[in-house]
């Protein structure tokens, strides 16, 4: 159902840069780039995208917003997380199970977008 989703950022080349060292373990690829953007997918699903906003206004983190990636194991889950925290992001709730069988990590990105890793199982 969901094609992509779309992260405002005031700086592109830092959010480039830390997406693409986050989401390198899943084995995604950039699947368009632009002068105000950048996405990446793996071919099915879902596909996460950076931008610039259109109006050219600074962009804001969304209070209450918050965009989950699906993962395989709990392993994948802690290790997403502790990149992220190590490339600048925030720590927003560490790995663990939440109830039975749901087991996510949460973080904020370096504009303060608010993303989950998890699994289930």
């Amino acid at each position: 159902m969901i094609g992509y989703v779309t992260l405002g950022t005031n700086d592109l080349k830092r959010a480039i840069a830390f997406y693409e060292a986050v989401l390198a373990p899943l084995g995604v690829k950039r699947v368009h780039e632009s002068d105000h953007s950048m996405a990446w997918g793996t071919g099915s699903g879902a596909g996460l995208s950076v931008t610039r906003p259109f109006d050219q206004k600074p962009a804001t983190a969304g209070n209450g917003t918050m965009i989950a990636i699906a993962v395989d194991k709990p392993a994948t889950v802690d290790a997403l997380h502790r990149k992220a925290i190590e490339l600048g992001g925030r720590d927003e709730g560490a790995p663990g199970e939440r109830f039975k069988g749901f087991y996510a990590a949460y973080f904020r990105d370096l504009d303060g977008n608010k993303l989950s890793f998890f699994c289930t199982g």
